[in-house]
């Protein structure tokens, strides 16, 4: 696949929404863009709503990404604040479809797993991995995490449309020998 993609990756939020731009050529990734949407501006929580779908749209229309990577709302005692954040995640996803890019969907703990290795890894240790693997100068970091969190949902994306697929698979190395006679040395 050496035809470039756009991977626009989105961290929901109901005050702060992170997102993140890739670039992908040749099978390495580049970051193109990273920033938030500051929704706190906003009392009204559907204006905030109606702002998110407007500026995903022009982050659309900059970009022009080839798939959405976004992460999913996790399960917290707040009921409240999760349906809120829902919300905002189906806005984004609804612009996302306003425009025809295919949605993936990844868990806080899959985006987490994939960019550090471990599934409770904190923010900061997420956004010093991309720091390092994407070779982003700390100039260009910037202080909400929210930021790197929507790259990161982009970079685990990246990871898992990346991987080469396997068309076969086997039980065991007698199934692997008996299914693959020529690869098997007598």
């Amino acid at each position: 696949m050496n035809k470039e993609r756009i991977l626009l990756g989105i961290d929901p939020g109901t005050i702060i929404m992170g997102y993140g731009v890739l670039s992908v050529k040749a099978n390495k990734p580049r970051l193109e863009a990273m920033g938030v949407l500051k929704l706190n501006k906003f009392e009204n929580h559907y204006l905030r709503l109606r702002y998110i779908f407007d500026r995903v749209i022009q982050l659309i229309d900059s970009y022009h990404p080839d798939e959405l990577a976004i992460e999913a709302p996790f399960f917290g005692k707040n009921v409240q604040s999760m349906l809120k954040l829902g919300r905002a995640q189906g806005v984004a996803i609804a612009a996302a479809l306003h425009r025809d890019i295919p949605i993936c969907e990844y868990a806080p703990l899959k985006i987490k797993m994939a960019i550090t290795g471990n599934g409770q890894a904190s923010k900061e240790q997420v956004a010093g991995m991309l720091q390092r693997i994407l070779h982003i100068p700390e100039e260009n970091m910037l202080p909400q995490l929210d930021a790197t969190d929507g790259l990161a949902a982009a970079f685990c994306h990246y990871l898992e449309t990346s991987r080469p697929k396997i068309e076969k698979s086997y039980s065991d190395w007698k199934d692997f020998m008996a299914k693959n006679p020529s690869k098997v040395r007598k």
